[in-house]
């Protein structure tokens, strides 16, 4: 072979070489890129899994609320010296709640409370003695929303909702027992950071304090209303707080006389009672 012959060859070879590895990278980017685009939508896949998940875990199942509590929260009056629950229909599935027609020559009291609150405790503790009184004589009336404020706080338990709903059972079975019941949850408080009381425990208080129809016991065990209560506490999230200035609710407890909020000065003073009448006696009317 001659030297030409010989250069040619060896260009021959060379160019073979040069386009057998110029194949072998395409066929090395090709399969990059398609496990990358694999990884992607695997990746994507995995995402939308976690977002569907937490939705279907944070959603209740929808459902008509509770009777009497048709403004979302139970009304508590006066009548022949006993405190009786104003009877309402419950907000139908899909509905949207009632504001209670209020009577601005007595103290209108409204609360917006967590049971799994210290804050709302101490309120409670402090001051519905006094309140009791005066819905007694007729010089107020009280309104009690219960919501789902403090679910991040149970470990996962979501007790300030199972609690909340509770309540509202004993408002539709047995509301001659609510304002008891109400106290007895504050009396057995859980502490943050804690899973909270069981529903059976629930159940337990409820019938203990006087709820004593037999639905409320099941209705508590099988959280009939914990539906309502995510839509309740929505609403009090994101609308105006009928007979207020409120665009809506930011803490617990969240307290309205006559659409006036009462603020404590300090953390002691949700609790003193002589703080809490002179505000009333100030914005209520007669109370006092």
């Amino acid at each position: 072979m001659s030297d030409n012959e010989s250069k040619k060859a060896r260009r021959n070879a060379a160019r073979e070489r040069a386009a057998a590895q110029r194949e072998k990278e395409k066929a090395r980017r090709r399969r990059n890129r398609t496990l990358t685009i694999s990884g992607i939508i695997v990746g994507a896949l995995a995402v939308v899994a976690v977002v569907v998940l937490v939705i279907a875990n944070s959603i209740q199942p929808a459902g008509p609320g509770p009777k009497n509590m048709a403004s979302d929260g139970i009304v508590l009056q006066g009548q022949n010296g006993k405190i009786v629950p104003v009877t309402t229909k419950g907000i139908p599935e899909g509905g949207k709640p009632t504001a209670t027609k209020q009577d601005d020559s007595v103290a209108n009291i409204t609360l917006y409370e967590d049971y799994m609150c210290p804050v709302c405790n101490q309120f409670e503790t402090g001051n519905m003695s006094q309140i009791k009184k005066w819905v007694q004589d007729g010089s107020a009336t009280l309104e009690i929303h219960p919501f789902n404020l403090l679910d991040r706080s149970s470990l996962g338990s979501k007790y300030s909702t199972r609690s909340a709903a509770a309540a509202a059972c004993v408002a539709n079975y047995d509301p001659d027992a609510f304002l008891d019941v109400n106290s007895a949850f504050y009396e057995n408080q859980p502490s943050e950071g804690t899973r909270g009381l069981t529903n059976d425990k629930l159940a337990s208080i409820a019938k203990a304090a006087g709820a004593t129809n037999p639905n409320v016991q099941s209705c508590i065990t099988d959280q009939k209303f914990a539906g309502w209560v995510g839509d309740a506490t929505n609403r009090v999230f994101t609308e105006k707080i009928p007979n207020s200035s409120l665009d809506r609710v930011t803490g617990t407890p969240t307290i309205i006389v006559n659409g006036k909020q009462y603020n404590a000065d300090n953390t002691k003073a949700w609790s003193d009672a002589d703080a809490f009448a002179a505000f009333v006696e100030q914005n209520g009317g007669t109370a006092k």
